[in-house]
């Protein structure tokens, strides 16, 4: 094995086409790899098969990206019915690799990269053992597609395989130079441009297609970023419920219109949402609304709000934990900066027309009963029987006043112990020797 990975690979290379009459779809594969690429590779690679073309060049500059967008992106290069041939202009790093790997053959410019595949996780850490399993495996197999050998490419997406000879020691990934790919066999030739590549493939005379990304599929490969995701659900989320703060339809309201219409429409432009998405979220709007000015017991707002995240469960086209994560995340920034909002703001939204938010405090000199603490130890006389309640007389003021809760009778002499709002509290006591009487 050591010995095969020291001498170079001869490769006599068949030619894929004749040349003149000839058509060569290049296609663009820029920028980090996402599920916005994959659609765009989706599209392109089946007008070239519709359009018949004879060959398929992936021009390749990309520092790699998404696992699961480069794993369906192996399987369009695997189905497609054009010979297909990656070309690395710069560098294919990464999920780059892995794709450069699946095309047919693999030829590089001088002074491009390939390698450097280790799989991490959003944070930047390394991910976990079944992930890394699965990335590990899946890189030996695109290798051994086309009799590449796979410890090579384990090398480039594990640091513990030792290729010295490559200079990779234990501890670093693989990186192959453009020379050096060629020597393990991992490129079949080495070309300085378009014109170089087109001979060696024996199709000078063809007709070159050149693919271009739209502006939509731009957008879509823009907004179905991992990092782009999570970003617009919290402004989307936080624009609309601060709009319900403000009053009219203002700045916050049209932001989060914004931002959910663009991650919609860039995963439907992706082909990740269908319109079933849109009734979803529609009907979630609808009911929420609902639940606002119908009283539903929060039936129509749970109903609701699992029809919205549904809806964006279904349109996100990534896997399910990295959009709970993004919704998670969207939740918590719209939590705070609500909070934030009614507590540096206040509220101001249209629901001040429908809910009172006012209250009377006695602060604001609102009072509902005077308490006449004045009155507390004053002496009188019952003009009633209190049963417990009834009337008595207090320095020719008449009061309706209450016992302790035992019989008072008419005339007797009664002293006020408690005063709370309106109501007075008396206790039978005799005037001679000022002595209470206390009862049972």
């Amino acid at each position: 094995m050591a010995a095969l990975l020291l001498v170079p690979a001869l490769h006599t290379q068949t030619a894929f086409g004749q040349g003149k009459g000839k058509l060569v779809y290049f296609i663009p594969v820029e920028q980090e790899v996402e599920r916005g690429l994959e659609a765009f590779l989706n599209r392109s690679i089946s007008e070239a098969e519709d359009a018949g073309a004879d060959h398929i060049v992936l021009e390749l500059d990309t520092p790699g990206g998404a696992v699961v967008a480069a794993g369906n992106i192996a399987e369009i290069l695997q189905n497609s019915k054009v010979p297909i041939t990656a070309y690395v202009k710069h560098k294919a790093l990464s999920a780059g690799a892995y794709i450069a790997l699946n095309a047919d053959q693999i030829v590089m410019k001088p002074g491009s990269l390939m390698g450097s595949a280790a799989i991490i996780d959003q944070q930047g850490n390394t991910a976990g053992k079944k992930a890394e399993s699965y990335w590990h495996a899946a890189m030996q197999s695109a290798a051994e597609l086309n009799d590449r050998d796979p410890k090579i490419a384990l090398a480039m997406a594990d640091p513990d395989v030792d290729l010295p000879e490559y200079g990779a020691g234990k501890g670093k990934l693989l990186t192959l130079k453009a020379n050096q790919a060629l020597k393990a066999g991992y490129a079949e030739k080495i070309v300085e441009d378009r014109t170089e590549l087109l001979e060696y493939l024996n199709l000078s005379d063809a007709k070159v297609k050149d693919m271009e990304v739209s502006i939509s599929e731009k957008i879509a490969r823009f907004v179905t970023h991992p990092v782009i995701v999570p970003i617009l659900l919290s402004i989307g989320s936080l624009g609309l419920v601060l709009e319900l703060y403000s009053p009219g339809f203002g700045i916050p309201g049209a932001m989060g219109a914004s931002a959910l219409f663009l991650f919609f429409f860039g995963h439907l432009i992706a082909g990740f949402a269908g319109w079933e998405t849109f009734i979803l979220l529609g009907a979630g709007i609808l009911l929420i609304v609902i639940e606002i000015f119908v009283p539903g017991f929060g039936i129509f707002g749970i109903i609701g709000s699992i029809s919205l995240v549904t809806s964006i469960v279904l349109a996100s086209g990534n896997t399910f934990q990295h959009i709970l994560f993004s919704i998670l995340i969207a939740i918590l920034i719209t939590f705070f900066g609500s909070f934030l909002f009614i507590k540096f703001f206040g509220y101001r939204g249209f629901l001040r027309k429908l809910i009172l938010f006012d209250s009377t405090q006695t602060e604001q000199g609102y009072v509902s009963n005077v308490t006449r603490r004045e009155l507390e130890g004053a002496s009188g006389i019952t003009l009633t029987q209190l049963r417990p309640s009834g009337v008595a007389l207090f320095n020719d003021e008449r009061l309706d006043v209450v016992s302790e809760g035992g019989f008072i009778p008419r005339e007797a002499q009664v002293k006020i112990v408690k005063v709370t709002g309106s109501r007075i509290v008396v206790r039978e006591f005799k005037r001679e020797t000022n002595e209470v009487i206390r009862e049972d």
